[in-house]
């Protein structure tokens, strides 16, 4: 890359970093003024009234890093449309909901309206490693790509329930996937993509870093889930990638969410509410603080999925038993801090 390239993505990043950490002060503001703060109730994993919607500033300058990219050439415009329509969709379901509480009907229908429009651009799910066969999805993948996608919109707004886990979780898994893209050869220009959210996510964090100032709220939360499942379907499609990488890294807040709403389910009750039954929730309960629940969920991260992910990237053969090695444990922890429960 020549080295005014590299210069000017530099300060790309540097703005981004800037621009969201005063965004975010600005709409902490003028979310103070206008009353919108989260009062804390028994279902709250929070003591004091917070502000809320602060993810509304890297939603607003992550899609201008996107449409930078595009210009420039470093990315294909059919993953700029899908993350950027689909991702300002959800954004907007989130705004709404965190202003009037949407209804689960209507928050579902611009989801899955998102959900389509990003399976438009960037296809239907790619074949998947099994280590002894490869499957391939056919028609039916776009239906597996509509529900993961569905899915991780509303898990990591599930899983947003603790001062900076949420962004800790972006800037995190997306700074191992840079790595894991580069080692394994198959960017395609996502590895500028996940810098550009990292850094977004970062300015924001500042805020939200325990104790949080802001909270990210649903306009923040369901846009990073969106994201995060719309770029592992797009890199999954590259010859030399599967989905399993993306399923270890992401496996604290999918098996966390995905326990939970499952024994919700099975003990009648109405998953789709408020609560505080998630195994990260039991957790800051049992430890008394959000500070170290938030590191245990970085630090698990770094030193355990991250060089499982490696491990399936560079054996893709493998990726199967990476994943079951590397979710395994994580469902045990999750079964034992009673999530669901």
């Amino acid at each position: 890359m020549p080295s005014e390239d590299l210069i000017l993505l530099l300060l790309v990043y540097g703005l981004t970093f800037v621009g969201s950490l005063l965004i975010t002060r600005a709409i902490r503001a003028y979310a103070l003024r206008a009353q919108m703060v989260d009062v804390p109730n028994q279902r709250s994993s929070h003591t004091l009234p917070t502000p809320r919607g602060g993810g509304l500033s890297f939603v607003i300058l992550f899609p201008l890093t996107l449409l930078f990219f595009g210009w420039r050439g470093y990315l294909d415009w059919n993953i700029v449309a899908a993350l950027t329509i689909g991702g300002l969709i959800v954004a907007v379901a989130g705004y709404l909901d965190d202003r009037r509480d949407l209804s689960a009907r209507v928050r579902l229908l611009f989801h899955a309206s998102a959900a389509v429009i990003a399976l438009l651009f960037i296809g239907g799910m790619p074949a998947l490693d099994l280590g002894f066969t490869v499957w391939e999805w056919g028609l039916i993948g776009h239906v597996v790509g509509f529900v993961g996608i569905v899915w991780m919109i509303n898990l990591y707004n599930f899983m947003d329930g603790i001062d900076g886990i949420a962004a800790s979780e972006a800037i995190s898994v997306a700074l191992l996937a840079e790595i894991l893209l580069i080692v394994g050869g198959v960017g395609g220009g996502l590895e500028w993509v996940l810098l550009a959210l990292a850094a977004a996510s970062a300015g924001f964090l500042v805020w939200n870093w325990p104790p949080a100032k802001i909270f990210m709220g649903d306009v923040g939360s369901g846009f990073l889930g969106f994201v995060f499942a719309v770029i592992a379907i797009y890199s999954a499609q590259t010859e030399r990638s599967t989905l399993w990488p993306w399923l270890i890294l992401l496996g604290i807040f999918i098996v966390d969410a995905t326990i939970t709403v499952l024994r919700r389910i099975l003990r009648r009750e109405r998953w789709y509410e408020a609560h505080r039954s998630h195994a990260y929730q039991h957790a800051t309960t049992r430890w008394n603080s959000h500070l170290k629940v938030t590191l245990a969920v970085i630090i698990v991260n770094v030193i355990w999925l991250g060089p499982l992910a490696l491990i399936a990237v560079q054996l893709p053969a493998l990726g199967v038993v990476a994943a079951i090695v590397a979710l395994l444990p994580l469902a045990g922890l999750a079964l034992y801090l009673r999530a669901g429960t």
